[in-house]
């Protein structure tokens, strides 16, 4: 269910990686005249991407697409060398990080890489707390946009004694988004709060730090109703203005039965029914060891109590006097347009997580030798996603109606909901992790670098689901419990080459791999589920051509993975007041070539290009639905362009920076099927910053400056449609890139 649920993970900042700058993707350096000439490739972290620029929202990065599809969690964020949360449901990674004056650095960690710490396929955010000082420092922001946007973020760090240092930190967030809720004055309420001490030994050879972070947080998403047009192009409906009005119930209060004790419950999103907390307890340092040994660790303890409150929009239709809807609120009849909806509620899942990285690194001749050592503990306490059905009325801030026809199936209570706990979810228990890994950057002579690493996962997951059937109104029974008991190891690891045809030219080639079987989330359905082995190969091979006012990397790339599980909420094409869940597994193919260009042509200009054509498509997915028979294979994946495009201007003159960022994507197919996509579009941002002097700076930022409008994403209630021209001019419900908003920020330090 979760899989169809927009990513709430952007975050939008001002010069976009400020820290980073545009660098060349290769660079060569002689470490030792006696010696050869040692090629270093940079196999940590991807530069020239504006991550943290997105056009949806501004509560965390948005994702880097590499042909696979984006997960409710996107991108995989790390604070100090660790994941912020264990797995991104039911705690989404936002809910407890932000980009923050509290950190002192933040990149992005290339495939490679991931690959051989975590043992994961995909681009990751590293970020690293800021640390105590040596003397007093101040850094502050304060950001607000046109929309009544308003953050605070404040970090202060010091000395308290001889070798003792401290570091503090506030973080408030409080933006009410672009739509207008009627419910609560805010979408997002986030406020992260940090506190922790550094102790640097005597001896100068290292230092270790002890941080505490505590993080309150509710975040909703929003949909927009449209009438879909042939071209993928859409319009706005009978006044409805797409990212401007909200698409929540105007009292954002929902009914639900308990699945576990059957206990009737109201939820409310403006109040504390949505919002997640945890305690995060980090313990970290470095020491320098004998024999030029460097050791360093990171570990994190955590708990928290996650919470997530969402609607997802399934069918529009039109209702006639005879079908008996009534308003809610009101009593009064109701003749029009409908819109069935389904909502989730997880109510505070405690969740515990102990992890810890110890690694030791040595620079020996030609080597760069890296051993590590990684254990990550996840406790769920008896997860569940209770669910209920309604409907509303089709416009801006809907009101719920009640539907009450003789002998109909889809009769409402007296609230407006009807069919609870259909597809609801349980599962409970732990994973744990233990990984070994082990890398090494070798140059082999001036001309030959390799790079490479790999490592050895050993995962266990126990605890206990329910296969009982998901049918209205069911409570589990805790004697009918399924218990789970696996083990597996999994391996993973990257090589990279880089070979120097010319001073300036050369070839490159890529092979990354990694495995994985599943998580506690795959048992949250009523099927065993299947946890054959996920293999995820990445091979790439490319060019590369160095100048000092120009540099081009271009590589093609081949990638696969397997056995995806998706469970869809599928409505009935032929009736649309029927729906169900269907658990599904399926493979993705993607085929692509990517072309990266930085150029300085004159002083005070830079510019980054990024331009990649990709293929990607389904394999093996078939199942059956309303007595029919599906198949997506060959199919193009949802929401994943064939052509991406990135243009990255800026120019520094003085204490002056002007910057955009332009990024096209190709047309993006909406359902499965592949009958309804969006049309191509732009998502553009540009600003201004200017130095005022070494303690204040301030920018001013436009979001989707060209006004672009319009709907991305899927369509929901979409997956069975396998002919678009009966919807042409019809109303369809999906997510939508934020409408053109500015934002100002001042910047200072002490």
């Amino acid at each position: 269910m979760k899989r169809i649920i927009i990513s709430a993970i952007c975050m939008t900042i001002f010069p976009a990686f400020e820290g980073f700058s545009q660098e060349e993707k290769i660079s060569r350096k002689a470490t030792d005249t006696t010696k050869t000439k040692i090629l270093e490739t940079d196999t940590k972290e991807e530069k020239n991407r504006n991550v943290m620029l997105n056009a949806a929202n501004n509560t965390g990065p948005r994702d880097v697409n590499i042909g696979l599809p984006t997960t409710v969690g996107g991108i995989t964020i790390q604070e100090n060398d660790l994941p912020v949360v264990y797995y991104f449901w039911p705690e989404l990674p936002n809910r407890t990080w932000r980009q923050s004056k509290s950190l002192g650095r933040t990149g992005l960690l290339k495939i490679g890489e991931a690959a051989i710490t975590t043992g994961d396929l995909g681009f990751t955010v590293n970020s690293y707390t800021r640390l105590g000082t040596d003397k007093l420092e101040i850094n502050g922001n304060f950001s607000g946009s046109s929309f009544g946007w308003m953050k605070g973020d404040l970090n202060g760090t010091g000395p308290l004694s001889k070798g003792w240092s401290y570091t503090m930190g506030a973080y408030a967030n409080f933006d009410p988004n672009s739509f207008d809720l009627k419910f609560a004055n805010y979408s997002d309420r986030t406020q992260i709060y940090r506190a922790g001490i550094t102790k640097k030994f005597n001896n100068g050879k290292g230092e270790i730090s002890f941080l505490y972070k505590y993080a309150n947080s509710a975040s909703l998403s929003n949909y927009a109703v449209f009438e879909y047009k042939e071209g993928g192009k859409v319009e706005e409906y009978n006044g409805f203005r797409i990212g401007r009005d909200s698409y929540i119930v105007n009292d954002g209060t929902f009914m639900f039965k308990d699945i576990l004790t059957g206990q009737s419950k109201k939820a409310d999103m403006g109040g504390s029914d949505a919002v997640s907390t945890s305690h995060t307890f980090d313990l970290l340092g470095n020491y320098d060891l004998a024999n030029d040994w460097k050791f360093n660790f990171s570990t994190r303890f955590r708990y928290a109590k996650a919470s997530q409150l969402v609607t997802i929009p399934l069918s529009i239709f039109e209702a006639t006097a005879a079908d008996n809807f009534t308003y809610q609120a009101t009593g009064q009849p109701y003749v029009g347009n409908v819109n069935s909806m389904l909502a989730m509620y997880t109510d505070g899942t405690p969740t515990t997580t102990f992890l810890s990285r110890f690694e030791i690194k040595k620079n020996v001749d030609n080597h760069k030798w890296r051993f590590g050592l990684m254990e990550y503990y996840y406790n769920v306490d008896e997860f569940t996603s209770s669910r209920s059905f309604f409907n509303q009325t089709v416009s801006a801030n809907p009101d719920k109606l009640v539907r009450n026809t003789p002998g109909g199936k889809a009769n409402t209570d007296a609230s407006g909901f009807y069919n609870y706990n259909v597809g609801g979810e349980y599962h409970n228990g732990f994973e744990n992790k233990l990984s070994a890994y082990f890398s090494d950057n070798w140059t082999i002579s001036d001309r030959l670098t390799v790079a490479y690493g790999v490592n050895l996962r050993y995962h266990k997951l126990k605890g206990d689901y329910y296969q009982t059937p998901r049918t209205p109104n069911v409570v589990f029974d805790p004697s009918q419990k399924t218990y789970f008991d696996n083990n597996w190891f999994h391996l993973g690891g990257s090589i990279n080459a880089v070979y120097k045809v010319i001073k300036s030219a050369g070839i490159l080639a890529d092979f990354t791999y990694t495995e994985k079987n599943g998580q506690l989330e795959s048992y949250s359905g009523a099927a065993e589920p299947n946890l054959a082995k996920t293999k995820s190969p990445l091979g790439a091979f490319g060019v590369y051509f160095n100048q000092e006012k120009f540099s081009i990397v271009s590589q093609a790339t081949y990638l696969t993975r397997n056995n995806y599980q998706a469970r869809l909420n599928l409505v009935n094409p032929t009736n649309s007041s029927q729906s169900e869940v269907a658990t599904v597994f399926y493979d993705i193919q993607t085929l692509g070539w990517t072309t990266d260009i930085v150029a300085t042509p004159f002083e005070g200009f830079n510019l980054h290009y990024l331009i990649t054509f990709q293929d990607p498509v389904y394999k093996n997915y078939n199942f059956s639905a309303f007595g029919n028979n599906y198949s997506y294979n060959d199919k193009n994946v949802l929401e994943i362009s064939k052509v991406l495009m990135e243009i990255d201007p800026s120019y520094t003159y003085k204490d002056f920076k002007l910057w955009a960022s332009f990024r096209y994507f190709s047309k993006q197919y909406a359902n499965q099927t592949n009958a309804l996509y969006f049309a191509p579009r732009w998502e553009t941002f540009g600003g201004v910053n200017y130095k005022i002097n070494n303690h204040f700076d301030i920018g001013l930022t436009a979001v989707n400056f060209l006004n672009q409008t319009g709907a991305k994403g899927t369509i929901n209630g979409a997956e069975l449609i396998t002919d678009a021209s009966p919807y042409y001019d019809k109303l369809l419900v999906g997510s939508y890139i934020r409408p053109f908003t500015l934002e100002a920020s001042l910047n200072f330090r002490f």
